[in-house]
């Protein structure tokens, strides 16, 4: 005689065989909340609460809870699922498929749960299953922009917009469920991790940058974690603009350049936001521009349609053994083949310098990123090993932005850190640069230089025949429509570009638009307006 299932629903599982989702430690009704904002909606808060002991504060997932009875629904339901499921042929979303997938087996093995109780497990089920797990809450926080696992029995830790580097509710308190997480994520960045190659990199979907470390063999705490989230939607010059991180001026004197194929180094420390910035930069570029990036691990995200974007890949062998390896030297060089407009390289430490130098001095347009402190550190770095790019070969680039993270203070009291372009420096040559734009702290702004010292409008009034107040006057006609789309709310790319390329084919049209209604709305005085309608 056939033995009957125990499917939860017809009757409970045993109490061995359940096991409840992983969550983060409950919130205590003694501590203050300060914020709470939804993840996952009625399912997932984010709160912000404070111990009124100590002052100290901390990020709290906020899940909802499953009773026993769910909680072994959600076992037999998840552990139907794993032995069940086969993998599609085609690409498909994994959250649809899921769901499609639960439906079939509740009909087919009658599961039956209350209607309130249906959308917590499924919730739970979609989380563990084809989510990000444990971790699903804060990769859904817009707010968030690094999640960190030290080790095992440490705390989560995260760094927020608004509250910095702050401590979480969660922590891995076993090797195993560590482990499991980090194996997860490698699998979902389509990468590999084990005992015998410990050390993972990789994108995660979305485009988040996952750094891990595997088990205890090169952490002797366990395995370790870093996740660096990058946002779907692509930040802008708007976005730069409304950050406060550049200026309206500033915006339209890169955008003049930028235009003309100006070649561009983003300067800074680990999560100062030299990515980021790269990426606003690029959509100050022509629309229909062939842009090629070359990164380790993928964070360039930009919109333009003739993109190419190229990812080196490690060796297939062990030690010494480099078979199938291909490096950014090699992309770099295989790209010149390609006649970009724009190379871009995500951030150069090594002989691909020496190869994309090789490139702009051939009218390429270029950028990348570099960790340094300012130009001065930069130009060293790139004139010495291993990057040793001849000192020859430095007039070929024309700027270098120094962007920091800050803390700057509040009028409450406390410091907020933020991210601002301290500098952007005109290169001529080797110890010889002009400063354009500084940041100065007490008024929070960048105080720009005369352009009539700046050697690259100089060299562009040559090279396109024009003069160089004509050219000054154009930036400041082009800061007027960078305000005026800022007023507008324009900062999506693609509704942006439409206004550059507008603007590129009925320049005085559109600037007198933009002036007219920023008069009218008062972002703009009327001795300006005259001034301007004079241009």
């Amino acid at each position: 005689m056939k033995k009957k299932e125990n499917v939860p629903g017809t009757k409970v599982a045993a109490k061995a065989s359940v096991r409840y989702p992983f969550v983060g430690a409950p919130l205590s009704a003694s501590w203050k909340v300060f914020d709470k904002y939804p993840l996952n909606a009625p399912f997932a808060y984010a709160v912000i609460a404070e111990d009124p002991s100590t002052g100290t504060r901390k990020y709290f997932v906020d899940e909802v809870n499953l009773s026993q009875r769910e909680a072994s629904i959600y076992t037999y339901l998840l552990d139907t699922l794993e032995s069940e499921l086969s993998v599609p042929r085609s690409q498909i979303d994994p959250r649809a498929y899921f769901l499609e997938q639960a439906k079939r087996l509740v009909k087919k093995y009658s599961i039956k749960a209350s209607q309130l109780s249906w959308p917590k497990i499924n919730y739970f089920a979609e989380r563990d299953l084809v989510g990000f797990g444990v971790i699903d809450g804060v990769m859904r926080d817009q707010q968030i922009e690094d999640i960190t696992v030290d080790g095992v029995g440490k705390p989560l830790f995260i760094f927020h917009r608004r509250y910095d580097n702050i401590e979480t509710n969660m922590s891995f308190l076993r090797d195993e469920e560590l482990d499991n997480t980090i194996a997860r994520l490698a699998h979902m960045a389509g990468k590999h991790v084990s005992t015998a190659f410990p050390i993972v990199q990789g994108t995660l979907p979305g485009r988040h940058r996952l750094a891990a470390t595997y088990r205890r063999e090169i952490s002797p705490y366990g395995g370790t974690l870093t996740i660096r989230k990058f946002r779907e939607d692509p930040l802008t010059i708007i976005d730069m603009m409304n950050y406060n991180v550049i200026d309206a001026y500033l915006a339209a004197y890169v955008w003049l350049l930028m235009e003309n194929r100006a070649t561009a180094i983003v300067c800074g420390s680990t999560g100062s936001g030299k990515t980021t910035l790269l990426n606003a930069l690029l959509t100050l570029t022509r629309m229909n521009s062939k842009i090629v990036t070359i990164e380790e691990v993928q964070e360039i995200n930009i919109a333009h349609q003739n993109w190419s974007a190229l990812v080196s890949r490690e060796s297939y062998g062990t030690g010494e053994d480099t078979s199938g390896e291909v490096g950014l030297f090699q992309l770099v060089k295989a790209t010149m083949r390609m006649r970009p407009d724009i190379l871009v390289v995500g951030e150069v430490r090594g002989e691909e310098a020496y190869v994309l130098f090789q490139a702009i001095s051939t009218g390429h347009g270029g950028l990348c990123t570099l960790h340094a402190d300012d130009v001065t550190s930069a130009i060293q770095r790139l004139t010495s090993k291993p990057m040793d790019v001849p000192p020859a070969f430095i007039p070929f680039l024309d700027l270098v932005f120094t962007v920091r993270r800050i803390a700057i203070p509040q009028p409450g009291g406390g410091f907020k850190t933020t991210r601002r372009v301290i500098s952007v420096d005109e290169v001529v040559s080797v110890g010889n640069y002009v400063r354009m734009f500084k940041w100065e702290p007490s008024s929070d702004k960048q105080q720009a230089s005369p352009m009539k010292i700046s050697v690259k409008i100089a060299r562009l009034a040559r090279d396109t025949g024009t003069t160089i107040p004509e050219l000054i006057t154009e930036i400041e006609r082009r800061s007027i429509v960078l305000k005026w789309a800022q007023q507008r709310e324009i900062r999506n790319f693609r509704e942006l570009s439409l206004v550059f390329e507008e603007y590129r084919a009925h320049s005085r049209e559109v600037y007198e638009r933009a002036l007219e209604d920023l008069g009218k709305a008062g972002l703009v005085m009327q001795n300006e307006m005259r001034e301007g309608l004079k241009l």
